[in-house]
């Protein structure tokens, strides 16, 4: 595991309202296919276990709970149903990971992780980077809604993933702290929905939410850093 990832400004981690940690995209419905150019999936002996986000042509973003040795994993770009190939799909193997320096595995403070892809992505109409932020992007307040994207369980307590990709609307709450005190840091950001029913959780949504938010994640530090 490579570490010494050091991003400047804040990390996005999508920590869920309730119900066990598990992987969900839980009140959305299935995108048009390829309709979220930038979403990764990660995939250990040929399955689907997290979500990721194209930043770069050869540079995906995660979270670090989804750490594996980087010779087992592979991402996968212009994916849409697993149930099917659709001809369309990158598969690229990883050559380094760099965990946050300051990951903690039993808060999930700075919980993302950069993925170095063994070749550039191929950029096309299925497949391009998401744009980040620059530092005149406005803050981030409460009830600005974000779009969370992924292949998760669809419903509260199953466990069927969809072979689809799927995306929910989620708003930014802005007062976690008053409901779960300690274990919100700085680092970390609440997203839901205040009336229930939808959800994003762990694997699925993954890191892919930071975008469509304009993720207040490393942005000049990694434009500047990524080689």
């Amino acid at each position: 595991m490579k570490h010494g990832f050091h991003p400047g400004v804040l990390l996005l981690v999508i920590f869920k309202l309730r119900g066990t940690f598990e992987q969900r995209i839980i009140g959305g419905q299935e995108v048009d296919p390829y309709s979220i150019k930038y979403q990764a999936s990660i995939q250990y002996n040929h399955r689907h276990y997290c979500g990721g986000t194209l930043i770069q042509t050869q540079w995906v973003i995660s979270a670090a709970h989804c750490w594996r040795p980087s010779s087992l994993i592979k991402v996968v770009l212009s994916e849409h149903s697993f149930s099917k190939e659709e001809g369309f799909e990158q598969e690229l193997n990883v050559t380094k990971i760099f965990v946050h320096f300051n990951y903690n595995y039993k808060t999930f403070n700075n919980d993302i992780m950069l993925i170095k892809l063994s070749r550039p992505a191929h950029l096309n109409a299925n497949v391009q980077p998401a744009t980040l932020p620059t530092t005149n992007t406005p803050q981030l307040f409460g009830r600005t809604t974000c779009t969370v994207s992924g292949w998760g369980v669809t419903q509260i307590y199953s466990y069927y993933l969809s072979p689809e990709l799927r995306a929910v609307d989620v708003e930014i709450i802005s007062n976690c702290q008053k409901y779960y005190y300690w274990r919100i840091t700085d680092n970390m950001l609440c997203a839901g929905s205040p009336t229930g029913g939808k959800d994003s959780c762990q694997v699925s949504a993954s890191i892919s939410i930071l975008i469509f938010c304009l993720l207040y994640l490393c942005a000049q530090n990694m434009n500047q850093n990524l080689e």
